[in-house]
């Protein structure tokens, strides 16, 4: 299943490189702003609550679909770029392994735990078996 969900947000991720070249965007604008949308992490410097927030806020599909849309429809390129490029870091995230935070740890995704945690819990599993 972690291998159907990759390769679907991999071709989402595409979509996305499709979407801004039919944009009038030079291609360095693309990798220039990938990564912009973790300035949400910033958030984490008030706590992991807000973290949470901010960062869930500029990693939403949803909200990077709607952005797209609304760009589409009110006729404004930012608005569209914007959108692009949430949805292609975002997809690019998943891709990863990396989802949305919940707001007890930075390493407590939807898709499961990151990080140190994650491989803290994996010592802990193993530990128990071989008990």
């Amino acid at each position: 299943m972690k291998n159907l969900i990759r390769l679907e947000e991999l071709a989402l991720f595409l979509l996305a490189i499709y979407l801004f070249f039919e944009s009038d965007y030079a291609w360095w604008v693309f990798p220039v702003l990938l990564l912009t949308p973790d300035l949400g992490a910033l958030g984490y410097l008030a706590g992991p609550r807000t973290g949470s927030i901010t960062y869930n806020l500029t990693h939403h599909k949803g909200i990077a679909v709607a952005a797209y849309l609304v760009g589409a429809l009110l006729g404004s390129q930012i608005l569209q770029l914007i959108g692009v490029i949430m949805l292609a870091h975002s997809s690019l995230d998943r891709a990863v392994g990396y989802g949305l935070k919940y707001p007890d740890s930075s390493d407590h995704t939807h898709l499961g735990w990151i990080g140190k945690t994650a491989k803290i819990m994996a010592q802990d599993r193993a530990k128990g078996l071989a008990d």
